[in-house]
């Protein structure tokens, strides 16, 4: 009789690296989950969207698409990388078009993004609220909302990059409408 031959039923990827993996290994890990993100060297997998999410993320990014100005875009779904150790997937980002490398390309560099918006889903409280701010502001970008889901509607917090500090700054919540001039003059009916 031959030798049993032990299987391992999990992906090499399980097991992290001494050191975490780095934002470029994502592209290189076989068969992730999709919509994988990188925190701190960690990967971290996202649970199923609700409806909600869904619909919130479709809504303003149509809205976002129809505002941005020339010379920028607005993607759902698309990581950004923020240094070597964190490439986050914001929900929707607004990104400089000059930053755009083909339809092939998996992620956009933190310099490029302009608005990054995270829509709060119960398994990513803490990091939609704490971490990938704090990190966001770190990185530049200059712009962030939140939204959040109250009673079933989506209310909207609106950030800026102060300089001063490297943290952003309320601007703004908005439970209706979201009527704002910055970073461009965006109406969208939340309701």
């Amino acid at each position: 009789m031959g030798a049993l031959m032990s299987v391992d039923p999990y992906p090499d990827w399980l097991r992290p690296p001494v050191g975490g993996y780095t934002a470029d290994d994502l592209d290189r890990l076989p068969d992730l989950p999709p919509h994988t993100e990188l925190i701190d060297g960690s990967l971290v997998f996202v649970s199923p969207q609700a409806k909600f999410h869904i619909r919130v993320i479709l809504t303003l990014h149509m809205a976002l698409a129809a505002a941005v100005p020339d010379g920028w875009e607005s993607w759902p779904l698309m990581t950004v990388k923020l240094d070597d150790r964190n490439r986050p997937e914001p929900d929707i980002v607004v990104v400089d078009s000059a930053s755009d490398k083909g339809l092939g390309q998996t992620c956009f560099l933190a310099k490029d993004v302009l608005l990054a918006v995270e829509v709060v889903s119960p398994e990513s409280r803490t990091r939609d609220r704490e971490i990938k701010p704090r990190k966001y502001a770190a990185a530049g970008i200059r712009f962030f909302w939140r939204v959040e889901n109250v009673d079933g509607r989506p209310v909207v917090y609106t950030y800026e990059l102060d300089p001063a500090s490297n943290r952003y700054t309320p601007t703004g919540i908005f439970h209706d409408r979201l009527k704002i001039e910055h970073p461009f003059p965006v109406d969208i009916e939340l309701s």
